[in-house]
């Protein structure tokens, strides 16, 4: 018998990944849902791409990132049928690169930015982030208060391309409230704007509480990659 020492890396993470499924099926299940209705974004931000090519060969095509740097290099050494996913902060400079390799963006919350977005050949689909703690306003993302406004705002090349919302569940928040708030919300934005419909919240802590409150994508990468290293 081998050593755990002499498991290899794709078993190890095909072992997570096989782990992550039976868990999201568990959950589709109780909320009765279809597989269909959910997109599992793995998230390889500070792993190498060696790791996100042995998900691709495990049959994963939906990456995220949090990083312009990491997700433009590691779009270009992968390449293949891959949708890259934007998740981390939008800065302005960073607008022109991030449009070149990513399909999604996750986190606009700033009209400056979708004026910059729309002077870019390519236009990637945006998630809407809202900022679930009011008191907060250090936090990324819209408030919900002021979220009519803002849709209202988008230039209408940048709204017709609005696909969802998204949120993360405040730390001291439990996730159930937190996600159920947004699904109240998500369905509100929904009545008005029905382009607006998708939900992109959880993560490996708390993605099947939102799966049950009506997520259609969620942000995995420590339950399947294991812990994450350190930011340089």
């Amino acid at each position: 018998m081998r050593s755990e020492s002499a498991i290899t890396r794709l078993e190890e993470i095909s072992s997570n990944l096989a782990q992550v499924n039976e868990r999201i099926g568990i959950a589709l299940k109780v909320a009765n849902r279809q597989a269909e209705s959910l997109t599992l974004i793995a998230v390889t931000k500070t792993f190498p791409t060696s790791d996100a090519a042995i998900l691709y060969e495990l049959g994963l095509r939906n990456f995220g990132e949090n990083r312009d740097e990491e997700g433009a290099r590691k779009s270009q050494e992968l390449g293949g049928e891959i949708i890259w996913h934007f998740q981390g902060q939008v800065q302005s400079r960073k607008i022109p690169s991030i449009s070149h390799w990513a399909r999604y963006v996750h986190s606009l919350d700033e009209l400056s930015h979708a004026s910059k977005f729309l002077q870019q050949p390519n236009l990637p689909e945006f998630f809407i982030q809202v900022n679930l703690e009011e008191d907060r306003p250090d936090r990324g993302g819209v408030r919900a208060g002021e979220l009519d406004r803002f849709i209202g705002d988008l230039p209408e090349e940048i709204y017709a391309r609005a696909v969802g919302l998204m949120a993360v569940a405040p730390i001291d928040q439990e996730a159930d409230m937190a996600f159920g708030a947004m699904a109240t919300l998500s369905a509100r934005v929904r009545a008005n704007h029905p382009g607006i419909s998708g939900l992109s919240i959880g993560m490996s802590g708390d993605f099947e509480s939102a799966i049950i409150h009506g997520a259609t994508h969620i942000r995995i990468g420590s339950s399947i990659l294991g812990s994450r290293k350190a930011l340089t």
